[in-house]
Order: structure tokens, then sequence, then C-alpha cells
């Protein structure tokens, strides 16, 4: 949504990440001016997908270019509102998926009765509004919320590359083979 927002060119956010500009922002924004159907309501499990977000931000983008008669890769007068209605659509749907899976570990003895921990990495972790729905959706639930500070929360690519690397030097998990290994590309 940034690089399709062109937030580089953006005058507070030229030097920023793709999330930090949307956070940075969505913070000054107005998120009720657009609303964004959240993926994947007709699901009931705990998956999360943002490419059917994406493609209705999209079309709302160049409908809004439309409107202002502007170029695709010109900064939107209404950017700032843009970015609070995407950030909110995605810390809900977050919240409704990762909600439905604390019911399902509690309904299932998963997690222990007290002391239940949501531990949340990676790049999203970082996004401090987000970070918040989550401690409130933890601490409604009676669960601790753990997030690493947010210089650690990285993009989940180099965490797993990090963690392949860990136990690659540990010999833990390691196949030399890929013989009759099963994999699918999606």
């Amino acid at each position: 949504v940034a690089r399709r927002l062109s937030l580089r060119k953006h005058p507070e956010c030229h030097s920023m990440a793709g999330g930090k500009a949307i956070e940075h922002l969505a913070q000054t924004g107005n998120r009720e001016l657009l609303t964004f159907r959240l993926p994947m309501q007709q699901y009931r499990n705990c998956d999360f997908s943002f490419s059917g977000l994406k493609n209705l931000v999209n079309n709302a983008i160049v409908q809004k270019e439309k409107e202002e008669g502007i170029q695709e890769g010109e900064i939107l007068s209404c950017v700032k509102d843009v970015a609070a209605a995407v950030q909110h659509a995605v810390a809900v749907h977050i919240i409704q998926r990762t909600y439905r899976a604390m019911l399902f570990c509690i309904k299932n003895s998963i997690l222990p009765s007290k002391n239940a921990t949501l531990v949340v990495s990676g790049g999203v972790a970082s996004n401090q509004y987000i970070r918040k729905v989550l401690q409130n959706l933890a601490a409604a639930n009676d669960f601790a919320l753990l997030c690493p500070p947010p210089r650690l929360c990285t993009d989940n690519g180099v965490m797993i590359a990090w963690n392949g690397i860990e136990r690659l030097r540990a010999g833990l998990g390691v196949l030399h083979s890929t013989a009759g290994i099963r994999y699918e590309p999606r």
C-alpha cells in the first residue's frame, strides 16, 4: 500500500520503510473517511490474508486519483485518511483472527487456564497502533502480551532465515537430502 501511495515521495515519509510511513501518516488521518471490507469474513478459521484488502485499497486509490484528477505516483490529498483506514482494517483483521485462535486454544486446553501469553513478533509488532489493539485484546481475555522491542521487530523472512542458520549451526532438523520431501508453492 505504501508503494502504491508513493509514500517515498511524501515529504514526511521519504526516508521511512512502508509500514512505518503508513503508521506515521495514519496518526493524523481520519480512518472513518474510508472503510474497507475486512478480508476472509466468510471463513471461520484463524488464517490471515491481506490480498483481498490490498485489492480493495488499490481500487479505492484508483478512484481517489480519478476524483482528484491526478496520475498514479502523485500524492493524494487524502493519503493520511487512506493510511489510517488501511491500518485500522489490518488491525481489526489481525484482532479477529487472533481472538479466534485464542478461543480455540482455550477451548482445546492447548494453553494453560492461567498465565496464557500472546507473543507477537516480526514487522507487524513494530506498529504501535496494532500493538495497542493487541494489548487490549490480550488484557480483555486475561492474556499477557509479549512483544520484542520495535528495533527487534524486523521482517519475518529475516527471522526465519536467522532461525535456519542457528538450526544449521546446531545440527537440528537439518535434512541433507530433499528426496521424498513434498512441498507446495503456496
